[in-house]
């Protein structure tokens, strides 16, 4: 969602906050600005729209050492010029940046700034306003940001500049992910460290409800009672060259052909040089120690942990259950006495997930963190973590984290397995090596998916996907990947389920998806097909070498049953690709979709 870099140091900070917000642009927004300060004042520039709009926009011919920048994803307000960020106080002495949700901001507001006249109809806005009346009883910037901050309740991360101080750049936050960057003679805000990979790749965390004095040569970390915080940095663990399309026109479809290499990349990471799994032993202490696992997730991920769910069952004999965070945070079910929590985010930021993680850490339990960004909020705040060596994931259709969140649960459920003395006849190497090499087969199939594609998806209004076990998990997430880049309106169910409702919404030339992977419901679902075919259904079966009939429109090649859904997903996702294409959507930013969900 929303985006922040600061800069503060000795060159112009123009072209370090627009290549900053650039490279956050994948995490999704509708308005964009920057704020820089020198001896003239705060030149501020805020549009609706794209970064590239704002870098036509801004009056280049302004030196400045020192700035804010943000991208916006509505809340608070529609999507406008006033609601924009960076937000000014009355007088104009104070410009600040902020990404979350602010519960109380009404209360605030009543209370504290009845008497202000306000430009936008955002809660970042009462903070700006609250922070400078503050200022006028405490006379000191620094004790009326930690008072503000003190008062406000919700999630932010935020970036303050004082008009009449050159020199700091103040900051805070509060379940909303925010790092320092470190350099030589400057220092950097960013709210993902992508965004400033260019300049540093030293970085200082910032826990919940601490605040940051940044100035050019030094850092200054403290809680908001004012108790000074020591604190070693770290170093961000990402290519920037891995965040380049290259040659291929999306993201998206970079990031489907990269899926194979992922595979042998946790293959490498996760083996040894006997060939053995390599986990970290405390892992598989907590795993095995386990009476339940909980699987904690959204979106994708939560459709990888369904997945999962029968994995770890399967070969490691431990019950699993899988939540929908921001359900589970609010509505607790009833704990079994020994459970271990498994939180799945491909960004690490997800704040249903972490609101989860802080209240099972307040009860005692274990959790473990499964993303594809190391130091991350959850991977940070976990007591474990497996990395999905993923690369990074641009595209808001999230495709190789999906596939890579599998393959280590994959991993997980056989090293527990083994860990308990079960008897598999599954190598998990073994078999991830020929899933990635059938994906690669898939991949390079591109003509004749797009071709259903244009038969299938070009012009409908609606789709179904169908599937039993592992093939209905794996038709939820192929109807989220055609929703969200097409706005096809798409839903997958369980084939028996149809019958129950869902097939009075079948008439002519519905399309119907089918996957056929499972040899033990391969002619149940086949008949399912049937049912919405007597229907008018425009039915396509997709199904793996072995169980193929005739008039199947795509077939995929045979893989383990366990791992179908690192394979059988490859085709949805170039169907939705390509159906995307067809409609002129965007594609790698689908309208009002967020990368990383840092709100709940």
């Amino acid at each position: 969602m929303c985006g922040i870099v600061g800069y503060i140091g000795n060159q112009d900070t123009k072209d370090v906050l627009l290549d900053g917000l650039q490279k956050l642009e994948y995490r999704g927004y509708d308005s964009a600005g920057i704020a820089v300060l020198n001896e003239a004042g705060v030149s501020l520039t805020k549009v609706k729209g794209r970064i590239a709009a704002l870098r036509e926009s801004v009056d280049h011919s302004v030196h400045a050492t020192m700035g804010i920048g943000h991208t916006r994803w509505a809340t608070h307000g529609v999507p406008s010029e006033n609601n924009a960020h960076p937000h000014q106080s009355a007088s104009g002495r104070f410009t600040l940046v902020h990404n979350g949700v602010i519960e109380n901001y009404l209360e605030l507001k009543e209370e504290y700034l009845h008497d202000v006249e306000f430009h936008s109809e955002t809660d970042t806005e009462v903070i700006v306003q609250l922070i400078e009346k503050l200022h006028a009883d405490y006379g000191d910037t620094a004790q009326a940001f930690r008072e503000a901050m003190r008062l406000l309740k919700g999630s932010y991360a935020i970036g303050l500049l004082d008009n009449e101080d050159q020199d700091t750049l103040y900051v805070s936050k509060n379940k909303s992910p925010l790092l320092v960057g470190l350099g030589e003679d400057f220092n950097v805000v960013a709210s993902d460290a992508m965004a400033t990979l260019k300049v540093t790749d030293q970085y200082l965390e910032i826990h919940d409800r601490e605040m940051v004095i940044v100035k050019r040569n030094s850092v200054e970390l403290q809680k908001l009672d004012g108790t000074m915080v020591t604190r070693e940095p770290y170093r961000a663990e990402i290519d920037p060259n891995d965040m380049e399309k290259g040659t291929y026109p999306h993201f998206m479809l970079k990031e489907i052909d990269e899926q194979p290499i992922v595979m042998r990349k946790i293959i490498q990471e996760y083996q040894d040089e006997d060939n053995e799994l390599k986990l970290d032993p405390a892992i598989r202490q907590a795993v095995k120690a386990a009476d339940r696992i909980y699987i904690i997730a959204a979106g994708t991920s939560y459709h990888a942990g369904l997945v999962g769910k029968s994995l770890i069952e399967k070969s490691a004999r431990i019950p699993v259950e899988v939540h929908i965070a921001s359900e589970f945070s609010y509505d607790m079910p009833l704990l079994s006495e020994n459970p271990l929590f498994i939180f799945i985010s491909q960004s690490g930021e997800t704040a249903d997930s972490r609101a989860v993680l802080v209240k099972i850490k307040e009860l005692g339990f274990p959790a473990l963190t499964i993303t594809n960004v190391p130091g991350s909020t959850l991977s940070r705040e976990a007591d474990y973590t497996l990395n999905l060596y993923a690369g990074p994931e641009i595209a808001v259709a999230s495709t190789k984290a999906y596939t890579a969140q599998i393959a280590v649960l994959a991993i997980l459920a056989v090293d527990t397995a083994r860990a308990k003395g079960l008897e598999l006849d599954f190598d998990p190497m073994q078999e991830l090596a020929i899933a990635a090499n059938a994906m690669e087969i898939l991949t390079d199939q591109k003509e004749a998916l797009e071709q259903l594609a244009s038969d299938y998806l070009a012009t409908t209004r609606n789709a179904f996907f169908i599937g039993r076990s592992a093939d209905y998990n794996v038709c939820v997430e192929g109807a989220l990947k055609l929703k969200e880049i097409s706005y096809i309106q798409a839903e997958g169910f369980a084939g028996g389920e149809l019958k129950h409702g869902t097939i009075a919404l079948i008439e002519d030339g519905t399309p119907v998806i089918a996957l056929a992977t499972q040899e033990n419901v391969n002619y149940s679902i086949r008949g399912n097909v049937q049912e919405v075919v007597a229907r008018g259904a425009n039915a396509m079966v997709i199904s793996m070498r072995g169980l193929e009939q005739d008039q199947d429109a795509f077939v995929i090649p045979h893989v383990h049953e366990l791992l179908t859904p690192l394979v059988s997903v490859v085709p949805l996702q170039l169907l939705a690709y390509y159906a995307a294409l067809h409609r002129d959507c965007d594609v790698d930013k689908p309208r009002n979709l967020a990368k990383s969900v840092t709100v709940e």
